[in-house]
């Protein structure tokens, strides 16, 4: 699978995502993390989004994890979206006021970029979403604004998508969170004495109940919602991984069959 960042952008992502075998992070400076792959899902401590797959974890026995992003994080970069911004990683949101990402337009609670001049704000898996996801079969580009509707939730504008070069495809970087949110209570059953509490089965999981939260999204809509295509499997499949902050193999496999299906 080949992803595309952009010249500069490119530079601040393949930074961050360097990998160590185990490294020390400034949010928990007790234990060294150490870098580890797993089906599990888990709730990453830096941003407070969900993670699957590749995630640096507490050596020792605390719950402590963090998506590669947050463990690496470039100290600023800028977004070819916003050429006159310079963001800086910070690791609480500035101020008092509730923040969004403006890409995702969910709420920044933890990690976060953060533009001073011009007050945006990213996730920092977000921030380092490619511009192009290319599965060998399917090309997707990533915009800030498109002007056709997207097609899980039909609705035009809202967050950054990513449409398909044909422009026949188009999906909301918010509508797949939404999908995965909707689903994390079946593979995230909670805290018990302050731990992470998972289902065993882990991606399959994760798969099932996403499976789920589209065909009930699809029935809801009384076929408003055009036919589920093939370009749509092979979609869902690559843009999950990457706002996952995993872009491999395994966990754009976790996707494989949700929108395939007619």
């Amino acid at each position: 699978m080949y992803y595309s960042t952009g010249k500069s952008h490119e530079k601040e992502t393949n930074m961050s995502i360097t990998k160590c075998s185990e490294i020390s992070h400034f949010n928990h400076p007790q234990h060294k993390l150490r870098f580890e792959y797993s089906e599990f899902p888990f709730k990453c401590d830096g941003c407070k989004e969900i993670g699957i797959g590749s995630r640096y974890k507490c050596s020792k026995i605390c719950d402590y994890d963090l998506h590669m992003h947050c463990a690496i994080p470039s100290p600023s970069f800028f977004h070819p979206f916003y050429p006159k911004c310079s963001f800086q990683f910070l690791s609480l949101p500035p101020g008092e006021t509730p923040r969004f990402c403006n890409a995702c337009e969910k709420s920044v609670t933890g990690f976060l970029y953060h533009c001073f001049s011009c007050g945006f704000d990213l996730h920092p898996c977000c921030a380092k979403l490619p511009m192009l996801l290319d599965d060998g079969e399917t090309k997707l580009y990533l915009y800030r604004k498109v002007s056709s509707p997207c097609h899980r939730c039909g609705q035009k504008g809202r967050s950054w998508s990513y449409r398909s070069k044909c422009k026949k495809y188009n999906l909301h970087v918010a509508c797949v969170r939404d999908m995965i949110v909707e689903s994390w209570h079946e593979v995230y059953v909670g805290r018990s004495n302050g731990k992470k509490m998972v289902e065993n089965n882990g991606i399959h999981s994760l798969k099932n109940s996403l499976v789920s939260v589209h065909n009930s999204s699809r029935n809801n809509k009384g076929g408003k919602v055009r036919k589920c295509c093939e370009i749509a499997g092979f979609a869902l499949q690559i843009v999950v991984s990457a706002v996952l902050g995993d872009p491999t193999a395994l966990i754009a496999g976790i996707a494989g069959s949700l929108m395939s299906r007619a």
